[in-house]
């Protein structure tokens, strides 16, 4: 099977790089200027040359903060690359099959967030993403849209890595508790997009539509914080005391949602692949954190 991935550098996209072998699959990620969702010419010739079987869209703007002043530019990628993808895609009867995010709620919910609950996002990127969304499904009726949340990875800067390096300066480390979200391993998303594939590629069992898949553990940023410092310790790292704040103590551009926890069972159930022990994930990554510095 052959998959031509959407984004070259980003988290999940060097996931797919690294562990495409293994599941007996060929990925092909192309960045810009090969493959430039806000330049369509360059996707149609992008899918003439790989003739891919699926197309998997890693590319977006993520600067949450920097969108709020620069939301054309997100929606540039995020909206009109996506539907413009999606289009390229259906004309050549490819599936395609895009990440999308927590951020298109509100995070006013008090439990767990489902596919078929209504979307209310609070900023511009959220809102870009959203429309995303929206316009794949008109674009292209065979796609699977995989919404994720508080990804990381062992390569590229994320979460941990800044915790990490905080660590190595401070004894304390201030940490926001009150946004609780489903911390997600890009890696594991790689493997999810891969069981969809084979999915898609063996199955007439219809799986178009709309899945959440994250992390099984829902943890505030201070005790995901405290997660990774743990694992740094027993690795021979550095390690700092975290002390919980509050959102209104830490003011960003963006509203962030107070609650990001997407519930995972109906993928689970649909492509028999769940998200491995958030520790057990953190500490398959900390060699790797560590040794970068």
């Amino acid at each position: 099977m052959r998959l031509l991935v959407a984004g070259k550098s980003g988290q999940v996209a060097s996931a797919l790089a690294r562990r495409a072998a293994e599941n007996a699959i060929e990925a092909l990620c192309l960045g810009r200027p090969e493959l430039d969702l806000t330049r369509p010419e360059t996707i149609g010739a992008a899918l003439k040359a790989c003739k891919p079987d699926i197309v998997v869209n890693a590319a977006a703007y993520t600067a949450v903060d920097k969108a709020e002043s620069e939301e054309e530019e997100a929606f540039a990628l995020n909206a009109d690359g996506i539907e413009a993808l999606g289009r390229e895609c259906a004309s050549r009867g490819i599936p395609t099959l895009h990440l999308s995010t927590d951020y298109v709620f509100s995070g006013d919910k008090e439990t767990p967030y489902v596919e078929s609950d209504p979307t209310g996002p609070t900023g511009a990127y959220g809102r870009s993403k959203l429309a995303g969304e929206i316009r794949l499904r008109a674009a292209n009726p065979r796609h699977v849209i995989l919404r994720t949340a508080w990804v990381f990875n062992r390569t590229g800067g994320n979460f941990p890595r800044t915790m990490l390096r905080l660590a190595a300066d401070r004894d304390t480390i201030n940490v926001v508790s009150d946004q609780i979200g489903n911390p997600t391993d890009a890696e594991e998303i790689a493997h999810a997009i891969f069981a969809v594939a084979s999915t898609i590629a063996t199955s007439k069992e219809d799986c178009w539509g709309t899945w959440h898949f994250a992390g099984p553990l829902a943890v505030s940023w201070a005790d995901f914080a405290r997660m990774v410092m743990r694992a740094s310790a027993s690795h021979g790292g550095p390690s700092a005391e975290i002390r919980d704040i509050s959102t209104a103590q830490y003011p960003t551009s963006a509203r962030r949602p107070a609650n990001s926890r997407l519930e995972s069972g109906a993928f689970a159930r649909q492509f028999g692949y769940r998200h491995t022990d958030l520790a057990q994930a953190i500490d398959r990554a900390m060699p790797d954190w560590l040794a970068s510095g």
